[in-house]
């Protein structure tokens, strides 16, 4: 019972410090550092606390600390998130270090990650810390970093160049498009990171990507076929547009022509998996044909490994609309 109350206390529980420290006022101050550091501290704030190495050792045998890296602790216990494992990774990495990359991506939440390791651009080299994956500060100036929820991360704009080098160019269209949401797009601070990138590799990919006005998706398939339709020269349509059918006043699409009258439903399968879905699906598309729209579907396979046929049934489809009104245009 001892072992498992060691292991479950929370940075409230240095309350009780108060009463058993030799000296409350430094379990206060404390308790009070983790709080703004989302439950972590480094081994030199502790010690400016006051507290040496064999009372650090101590508090780490009761299971008041924990440590996570060398030199980094999390106070009260180990269930951290995601926010305190990036700043625990930052801190491990040295003064002037900053989450950066896909790490950085998802803080600002323009891009979610799964990775297990985290992305940190290191001042300096510090080899075998585990669970962090180190980045040179290559054309990192001051200004290309700032401080966001309490942990130092590279700014959005230099963030959008990390993450242009290493995604294909309809998710950096994505990511520009949810920065662009959350007001957090900013074009002359993006042209500036780009004129001191200094042969970065993501200089073309978000170049090209600013390029363009970019448009809100729900997803990543959503935001290829939507690269895709542009690539192939094809008119653009309305995303996430609201359509009327019979009995169905405000059905959600995932691509319109309005013009043309087609519609275009991306099909992901962790949406589309289940029976109910799948008829569903096909309520919506019957309701939709009656109120007079072509409807396509494509699969993530289908975007992926046969682009080309993806484009020929898109532009089948608006051809056949444009012969139906010979004054359309496109």
């Amino acid at each position: 019972m001892l072992h498992e109350r060691r292991h479950t206390r929370g940075v409230g529980d240095l309350a009780h410090d108060i009463r058993v420290s030799d000296r409350p006022p430094q379990a206060l101050r404390l308790a009070a550092l983790a709080e703004r550091q989302w439950g972590v501290v480094s081994l030199a704030q502790l010690r400016d606390l006051g507290l040496g190495r064999g009372a650090v050792r101590h508090r780490v045998a009761v299971g008041r600390l924990h440590r996570l890296y060398p030199g980094v602790y999390a106070v009260g216990h180990r269930f951290l998130g995601r926010e305190a494992r990036a700043l625990a990774a930052v801190m491990a990495c040295g003064p002037g270090a900053v989450l950066s990359h896909a790490s950085a991506a998802a803080h600002w939440d323009l891009r979610p990650t799964d990775a297990a390791a985290v992305d940190v651009i290191g001042a300096r080299s510090r080899k075998g810390v585990p669970g962090v994956r180190l980045h040179r500060p290559r054309s990192l100036d001051a200004q290309d970093a700032t401080t966001h929820r309490g942990i130092p991360v590279t700014s959005v704009a230099r963030t959008l160049l990390d993450v242009a080098g290493r995604v294909e160019a309809h998710q950096l269209e994505r990511a520009l498009a949810q920065a662009e949401r959350l007001q957090l797009y900013d074009r002359r601070a993006i042209e500036d990171v780009l004129a001191r990138a200094n042969g970065h590799r993501g200089i073309g990919s978000l170049r090209r990507a600013i390029g363009a006005e970019p448009a809100f998706t729900r997803s990543d398939l959503e935001a290829r076929f939507l690269r895709l339709v542009r690539d192939a020269g094809l008119p653009a349509p309305a995303v996430n547009a609201i359509v009327q059918a019979p009995d169905h006043p405000r059905l959600e699409v995932d691509f319109l022509w309005p013009r043309e009258r087609l519609i275009v439903e991306t099909d992901g399968y962790e949406t589309h998996r289940t029976r109910a879905a799948f008829e569903g699906d096909r309520r919506r598309d019957a309701a939709l044909v009656a109120a007079g729209y072509a409807v396509l579907r494509f699969t993530w396979r289908e975007l992926a490994g046969r682009p080309a046929t993806v484009v020929a049934r898109v532009t089948a489809g608006c051809c056949r609309a444009c012969a139906a009104v010979p004054a359309r245009a496109w």
